[in-house]
């Protein structure tokens, strides 16, 4: 992968929006102020989405103060609730659903029902996109079938950007990650809708190796990285560190570790990662360090309570205050928990990427090739713990050297955050440029 400094379109780039499409019957519009739709599975408790849907909200709003902005999205209520967008879902419910078990009746519902269901939804699609400008589908790793064809899988994504363009409307993906893309239909959605698109770049280079990987000639398009390195400054809380009686390392648990990455997920990596996590926390506790969990997303809280049982049984005596265990309902919520740490083990990628973003010495628990790359791409490789291969006794050891270099690595932290932040700058320019 490029070095963060030389993150960039590559000579003979592509002409960003090559052609302007007209619109179609623009005098239907109520209004000809720019609209911008972004498109991705947001409205979980997935902080590092939230996040991406922030960053790229807040240089919208520097470039285009006056633009309409908008979100296609997984749970369109929670996350108006949440930050105040104009939203709608993926796939409305048109007729209500029912349960049937009688295999004809189910067909008959599928071709009387279900099709012409599906059809409303197409037409729905292109009256969106009928008065918008543009289309971004931003970061995060949505170019997958590994959760399956529909929702915010890749079907969803080949309907709304073939829509997008039938309208008129410039699509754009910014900086995605992609895989892992195993079926035959996954591959055929995902290469057709980044095919549409005006522009597209990817945050590492085995994403684009994927995208070439499924038939897409991709060699061109650019590497920029992750969005959520563009988060503003106001966001970040202070680097706390401590100074305390005690060091703090953040531990970053997740909940389906071990079913993302591989070809054929399973849940069969869960008790091996969480059994090697517990050996770990034991000897950091043995060895006079506090301990504070960190979540990245709702349904680690699960796993958390798993890991903690585990943990109980390992230990004559649980201190509760020596691991802190506090909830964390937003990213606001979790920026300062991981402030407060001196080093940090997690398992989320953007957990490992937040803690980057505040400066601090890392390990990754990589459960994705995207893990790898970014800890690559940020000059620390070598701190970076392969989770089908864990070792409580080889994450000491990382443990152990992090702590020894942390000075040193600090600077080289700062610097390649700092680069990857004027690479974005520079491609919200290139994005935004020509509306």
């Amino acid at each position: 992968m490029k070095a963060p400094s030389q993150v960039g379109p590559p000579h003979g780039h592509q002409k960003l929006f090559t052609g302007v499409v007209s619109r179609m019957n623009p005098e239907n519009c109520e209004s000809m102020q720019r609209k911008i739709w972004f498109f991705g599975h947001f409205g979980t408790h997935n902080f590092g989405n939230e996040c991406t849907l922030m960053a790229i909200r807040y240089h919208l709003s520097r470039a285009l103060p006056e633009a309409q902005v908008a979100c296609i999205c997984s749970y369109p209520e929670a996350l108006t609730a949440a930050r105040n967008i104009e939203t709608i879902p993926f796939s409305r419910s048109i007729v209500r659903a029912w349960n049937l078990k009688n295999p004809l009746a189910k067909l008959m519902r599928k071709i009387f029902i279900g099709m012409p269901s599906e059809l409303c939804r197409w037409l729905d699609a292109f009256r969106t996109f009928r008065c918008a400008d543009m289309l971004i589908i931003p970061g995060t790793g949505l170019l997958t079938d590994a959760f399956g064809p529909v929702g915010w899988g890749p079907y969803n994504l080949f309907k709304w950007t073939l829509m997008a363009k039938l309208a008129g409307c410039k699509v754009v993906f910014a900086s995605v990650g992609a895989g892992p893309i195993n079926t035959m239909t996954g591959r055929y959605f995902v290469k057709t809708a980044l095919s549409l698109a005006d522009y597209r770049s990817y945050r590492d280079k085995s994403s684009l190796q994927c995208a070439n990987g499924i038939g897409l000639y991709a060699n061109n398009d650019p590497i920029y990285p992750d969005l959520v390195f563009s988060l503003p400054d106001t966001v970040l809380p202070a680097n706390t560190g401590t100074a305390k009686r005690k060091a703090i390392v953040g531990l970053g648990l997740m909940g389906h570790a071990g079913q993302y990455g591989t070809e054929m997920p399973c849940g069969t990596a869960r008790r091996p990662y969480l059994e090697n996590l517990v050996v770990f926390a034991k000897w950091l506790l043995d060895h006079g360090y506090d301990i504070r969990l960190l979540i990245g997303d709702g349904d680690d809280k699960n796993v958390t309570r798993e890991f903690k049982c585990l943990l109980k049984a390992r230990l004559e005596v649980y201190d509760e205050e020596r691991i802190i265990d506090e909830p964390a309902l937003s990213v606001e919520q979790l920026l300062p928990q991981i402030a407060e740490a001196d080093l940090v083990v997690a398992t989320r990628f953007h957990n490992v990427l937040f803690a980057l973003l505040l400066n601090k010495p890392v390990i990754a628990i990589s459960f994705h090739h995207k893990c790898a790359s970014l800890m690559s791409e940020m000059g620390l490789a070598e701190y970076c713990h392969e989770i089908s291969d864990m070792s409580a006794e080889r994450l000491v050891e990382q443990f152990q050297d992090l702590e020894k270099n942390a000075q040193k690595l600090k600077p080289l932290i700062r610097q390649k955050v700092e680069q990857c932040r004027k690479a974005l700058d520079e491609q919200y320019s290139l994005i935004f440029k020509s509306l």
